[in-house]
């Protein structure tokens, strides 16, 4: 084959497989069917047709294909399954609240509710609570400020001093303790006989409330500026409004001075006979002794 080949065309062809092979290029194989691609007639003596593998169609070395990295939004937790939460339901009453929410309420239910209380700091000193005495339908209830020494004793309101003025004072308007009913703001005696503080009236007098609405008398009457401040939410003075006539709820209200006022200011009681005998007027009533 060589012999066959001039020299010159062997060195082209040397130097062009040199090329090839710097291009990486080293597999060449003979064209065993030359004239399928190139009909015409080849010059005798010719070179024989040596095929060399396309560059750009014969596929070039390549590094090894590694899988491209995928990435992908991780698939979110399952949340752990939790029991829905019940729709809230309407709060029970409070033993808090007026009677006007409390079905059926009666005297008995709000003392078994009051229970032995603890719910302010009076009952630590107490040694009886003073719930209230009297007739549980009375169209006339006097409310005053809290219990005294004898009422913490006995558990039972306005039976000291103050207590026996009151009852002369029922008496003279022609009626008797057992026909009025008689309770105080606080239901446990302050110390020292003290006026309460405000954080002890708004913690028991929510029973008094209830007190009134199951009674629900035609009068009350305020002894002193606790009571008048209490039920009607204010704080001005009693001097200012004694002996008027104000509504609460379904009652009239009136507001006079204390017994235990009366006991320190003798002078005043003209002006407390004046209150109490409006409160006859309006219940009808005759003073003690006196015929139609």
């Amino acid at each position: 084959m060589p012999g066959q080949i001039p020299e010159n065309l062997q060195k082209k062809v040397a130097e062009r497989l040199a090329f090839y092979e710097d291009l990486g290029i080293r597999f060449f194989y003979r064209d065993r069917y030359p004239e399928a691609l190139f009909p015409h007639k080849q010059p005798a003596g010719s070179v024989e047709n040596v095929a060399v593998s396309n560059p750009i169609a014969h596929e070039e070395p390549t590094l090894p294909k590694t899988a491209k990295p995928h990435f992908q939004k991780p698939a979110p937790a399952a949340l752990p399954k939790v029991a829905p939460l019940p729709l809230p339901s309407a709060p029970a009453p409070s033993l808090f609240d007026a009677s006007d929410k409390i079905v059926n309420d009666t005297l008995l239910r709000i003392r078994e509710d009051l229970g032995e209380c603890t719910r302010c700091k009076l009952h630590k000193h107490r040694h009886t609570i003073v719930f209230g005495d009297g007739h549980p339908k009375a169209e006339l209830v006097f409310v005053g400020e809290g219990p005294g020494a004898d009422e913490d004793a006995q558990g039972l309101p306005f039976v000291g001093r103050a207590g026996k003025l009151l009852t002369q004072m029922v008496e003279a308007m022609g009626l008797q303790r057992k026909d009025v009913y008689i309770c105080n703001v606080v239901k446990c005696r302050p110390p020292e006989n003290r006026t309460p503080e405000e954080d002890e009236v708004a913690t028991c007098s929510p029973f008094l409330v209830r007190q009134l609405e199951v009674i629900s008398p035609k009068v009350i009457v305020c002894l002193g500026a606790v009571a008048f401040k209490t039920l009607m939410k204010t704080n001005r003075g009693i001097s200012q409004y004694r002996g008027q006539w104000l509504e609460y709820r379904n009652s009239k209200l009136l507001a006079t001075y204390h017994p235990a006022y009366l006991l320190r200011n003798p002078n005043a009681k003209g002006e407390v006979w004046k209150d109490l005998q409006k409160v006859m007027a309006v219940l009808g009533l005759r003073a003690k002794g006196k015929s139609a």
